[in-house]
């Protein structure tokens, strides 16, 4: 992690929060007190920022600096907005194809994922605020910079953003375990929305219900499962060869 990822201290923090700066998450001294860290986790609720209370010893191993209680994680990555990301695939003439991550925390994998929808032409990534891998210097390098280069729209909430890509007319495909479709058999043409699950638990059950699609990918193997990073890269794949036109 380099040093410009973390923003230490009360005053720091809150103004971080307020500028245009994209704090990924705050981590508070579990017993810390006083009317300014009060103010600041108000902040936080307001800018839709997660919080979460640590021992002392946790932030004196992040940082040497004075962090008075308080250490914000700042995004490397620019944050777009998902009606103008489908809007502007739109205006090009194109059917937007978006990929969105529900709970995937590892940062190789959130890398690897991004690494395949620059590859296979996807517009941009959804991606929740809480519960998923920062992305910070690590994330970039493992998307060989794919996380610059690509839209990221962080949201509050995963279903609603999903709602929000069907009332444009994209269509959700939840990529999953538990269904009986597979990539070869699945509707996948027109605006879409590629949706992949936690790396241990998949797609929620909420978003399962919510999409308009279920798939898998065909295996024959004896371990029933991928690797969320290759599976995404499978399906990106399939989508793509569907897109190009033919010879």
């Amino acid at each position: 992690m380099q040093k410009d990822e973390l923003i230490c201290g009360v005053r720091p923090v809150a103004e971080a929060l307020r500028s245009d700066r994209h704090v990924e998450k705050l981590l508070i001294r579990r017993d810390a007190g006083g009317e300014g860290l009060r103010e600041l986790k108000q902040l936080a609720r307001d800018k839709g920022v997660p919080w979460q209370p640590v021992p002392a010893e946790k932030l004196d191993k992040l940082t040497a600096s004075a962090h008075q209680g308080v250490v914000a994680f700042i995004s490397q990555v620019p944050v777009q907005d998902l009606d103008g990301v489908i809007a502007q695939a739109y205006d090009r003439g194109e059917d937007p194809l978006l990929v969105a991550l529900d709970g995937v925390t590892d940062v190789r994998n959130m890398g690897a994922l991004a690494r395949s929808a620059e590859c296979f032409g996807a517009h941009g990534l959804i991606v929740p605020k809480a519960g998923t891998a920062r992305m910070g210097s690590d994330a970039v390098k493992s998307s060989a910079g794919a996380l610059l280069r690509k839209p990221v729209c962080r949201i509050d909430q995963l279903a609603g953003a999903l709602r929000r890509a069907q009332q444009h007319g994209l269509r959700v495909a939840a990529l999953t375990e538990k269904a009986t479709t597979t990539l070869e058999e699945a509707a996948l043409d027109g605006p879409l929305v590629l949706v992949l699950g936690a790396e241990d638990k998949g797609i929620s059950t909420d978003i399962l219900r919510l999409a308009d699609v279920l798939v898998r990918i065909r295996m024959v193997g004896t371990i029933g499962s991928l690797n969320v990073s290759v599976a995404g890269g499978i399906a990106l794949h399939e989508v793509l060869r569907r897109r190009l036109p033919r010879g």
